[in-house]
């Protein structure tokens, strides 16, 4: 049975740079699943030191959404997955609809929530039905003041009930906090 570890904190917190540290303790062959889209300037240059920081025997998998359409595919060679970031993740999928949510009714929103929490029931499912052990980076992001915006509150909402539901599967869940991880499961 597959192994979820989630390493959850503030932006900039230093998960990131944790998790990959805990993973390079491993010995086989790693995978890297990267969620990001290099949609502007400064998101390519994050991705670009993401990849500078990491092994070059890494191999990468970039997935922006679906996630769990790759498991068995990624799972066949590699025993030892990062994934980074579920944040990232779940934005994806909650800006394939952004252009619609200040028009959508409750009932909508609802929907849409639901099958975006769908995915991540499907990702986790797919681990299980795994041997690998999954590392995940997510962001802690219900910690600061309700967001005055209507798809920021949506997202604080949806990515909180997500981090809720892969914290239940995990077998260790790790808080960093300046760089300093803690673990709280």
């Amino acid at each position: 049975m597959g192994k979820i570890i989630l390493i959850t904190g503030g932006a900039r917190s230093g998960k990131s740079t944790f998790a990959e540290k805990r993973v390079k303790e491993h010995h086989g062959k790693i995978a890297y699943i990267a969620t990001a889209i290099a949609f502007d300037e400064g998101m390519k240059s994050r991705i670009a030191q993401h990849i500078n920081q990491r092994p070059s025997d890494w191999h990468t998998f970039e997935k922006p959404t679906n996630v769990h359409e790759i498991i068995s595919e990624v799972t066949k060679e590699h025993q030892i997955i990062l994934l980074d970031c579920m944040t990232v993740l779940l934005s994806n999928h909650l800006l394939e609809k952004a252009d619609k949510i200040d028009d959508m009714l409750p009932n909508e929103l609802m929907a849409m929530e639901k099958a975006i929490q769908n995915s991540v029931a499907l990702l986790i499912n797919a681990i299980e039905a795994s041997e690998a052990t999954f590392y995940m980076v997510t962001n802690e992001v219900g910690s600061g003041i309700v967001p005055e915006n209507k798809l920021a509150r949506i997202f604080r909402d949806i990515a909180g009930r997500a981090n809720q539901h892969l914290a239940h599967h995990a077998e260790e869940v790790h808080l960093v906090v300046s760089g300093i991880p803690m673990r709280i499961k």
